[in-house]
Formats: C-alpha cells, sequence, structure tokens
C-alpha cells in the first residue's frame, strides 16, 4: 500500500472528498487532528463512515494511544464498525501491539492489521527492534518526527537545507531496519509542507531508493505523488519478471545469468519485493 491518507474522523465531507483522490489507504483519524471535546463526536463519524463505505475504500482508524482514557471507546467503534486496520500511535515496543490484540481478543473480536507510529517517545526508539514475529497482527512500522521532536526537546526536526538532523534520521533508519526485520512494510512520515510537492517528490524517491514501500499523506494533493513515485516502473517490473522466472526455471540455482549479469538471492528477493509492491503474484 502506497499512500496513507490522514482525514480528520470529525469531518464526514472530507472524509467523502478523500475517497476520490486515489489513496490507497484513508486512515480516519481519532486522535491529534481531533479536539478532546471533539471525540465523541468523531466516534459517532467514523462509525457512519465505516457502515457507508466499507469495502469500497480500506478504511482505517487511528485510535488514541494505549494510555488514553480515550483508548476503549475508540476500539469498540473501529471493531464494531469492521475497520480494515489500526494506526497505533506512540508505540514504544511490540508489547503494545500484543497489548491491543489482547484487547480486541478480550473484546470477542479478532485484531484487525496494525500500523504502528513507532518513533513518536524516546523510550520507542529503543524498542524498534522488538517487533519481530508480530505479523500479520503488525502490517507495518511507521514513524514521525513531530512527537519525538517534541519529546526531546529539540528546535527543529530539519537543518537549513531541509535535511533531517541526526536524531531524526536515525529514527527513520531504525524504522526500515525494525520494520524488515519484523518482515512487515516500511511506511515513511508525512512531509509535512503541503504546498511542497517538488520536495514531497524528492523525499518519496529517496524513500523508495532506501528500502520504504508507502508514504503517510496529510493533504490529498500529496496522493498522486506519493502513488506515482512509489509505483515500479514498467521497467523495473519487467527486469524483476525476469529475475524470478529464471529462478522458478531452476530451483535449484543459487545464481543465474541474465543479460550476461549474474543474479544471485538478494537480487532474487529484492525482485519479489518489486512485484509485491507492483500488485503482481511473485
Amino acid at each position: 500500500m502506497r499512500s496513507w491518507l490522514f482525514v480528520p474522523g470529525n469531518r464526514p465531507a472530507m472524509i467523502a472528498k478523500a475517497r476520490g483522490v486515489g489513496a490507497d489507504v484513508l486512515i480516519l483519524d481519532l486522535e491529534d487532528s481531533v479536539a478532546p471535546t471533539e471525540k465523541q463526536a468523531a466516534r459517532a463519524c467514523v462509525l457512519a463512515a465505516l457502515a457507508e463505505y466499507r469495502g469500497r475504500s480500506r478504511l482505517w482508524i487511528r485510535v488514541n494511544p494505549l494510555a488514553s482514557p480515550e483508548i476503549a471507546e475508540d476500539l469498540d467503534t473501529a471493531l464494531v464498525g469492521g475497520a480494515d486496520g489500526l494506526v497505533l500511535p506512540k508505540a514504544e515496543s511490540g508489547a503494545c501491539v500484543r497489548a491491543l490484540r489482547a484487547a480486541c481478543d478480550a473484546r470477542g473480536k479478532p485484531c484487525p492489521p496494525v500500523l504502528a507510529i513507532a518513533t513518536e517517545t524516546a523510550q520507542a526508539i529503543f524498542g524498534l527492534g522488538s517487533y519481530s514475529g508480530l505479523a500479520p497482527d503488525l502490517a507495518g512500522l511507521t514513524w514521525g518526527a513531530e512527537d519525538l521532536s517534541a519529546a526531546l526537546g529539540s528546535a527543529s526536526a530539519r537543518d537549513d537545507a531541509g535535511a533531517l538532523t541526526g536524531p531524526y534520521a536515525m529514527a527513520r533508519n531504525l524504522t526500515i531496519v525494525g520494520a524488515m526485520a519484523a518482515e512487515v512494510q516500511p511506511v515513511d512520515a508525512v512531509w509535512t509542507d503541503t504546498r511542497d510537492l517538488d520536495g514531497l517528490e524528492a523525499e518519496c524517491l529517496a524513500a523508495v531508493r532506501d528500502g520504504f514501500t508507502g508514504k503517510l499523506a496529510i493533504h490529498p494533493a500529496q496522493v498522486p505523488v506519493i502513488n506515482r513515485c512509489f509505483q515500479p516502473s514498467d521497467e523495473q517490473v519487467s527486469i524483476a519478471r525476469r529475475i524470478v522466472e529464471a529462478f522458478a526455471a531452476d530451483p535449484a540455482a543459487g545464481v543465474v545469468a541474465i543479460d550476461g549479469k549474474m543474479i544471485d538471492m538478494p537480487h532474487l528477493k529484492r525482485s519479489r519485493l518489486i512485484l509485491q509492491r507492483a500488485g503482481i503474484p511473485a
């Protein structure tokens, strides 16, 4: 899933409009974009959206953190409404995903797939290696600089040239490593300047280069850029097909030759990931 678009859970008109922008996932937000006084109204709005649009759009719910008094009602809303997945903020380790699964089990409902936002506290950085073994309950890991910046007391997460400073580059890098170790999807953080689509494209291409397979979005205009950048090109797909087919033709081979180049197991794994991103069975 390439694009994950946040939509405030208390804005039904925005939810309806967001369905038409091509996002792979709509994240109906019950956390940061909803004021405390609007939480109950937002849950009612989200429940109505799930009833109306479920099956026609991928609808995930960002619940409030596990430590929040709002989590019980958020979870009830998501489970009753049949949400396709949960986005868990302030996750600090794999234990948080297990706790969320246990809360679902206690309600007699299976836990939907979880995207954990795994870098929003200082403690969370030390837990990025603890998510292994949680798939398929855990679908992916993502990260964010804004809450971490507040937790660390940083003046900014980026330098004057727009590059991530040390702590935030580390958080990003550990997220992708943690996701791959857990065999789940690594999803890149939001690009906060909604007017700078060129900057978004550059960051998307860097994320693709490094191995991220999707990106969070906070504005509908960001979705086409994200989808385009994270969709493998026809040439990439063609080469990946040839590699997969070559190994399928000789299952005992550890190395195959294609166009005079020696192709080994890391190439095969990368090719399967490209085909997976393109929606092609490998």
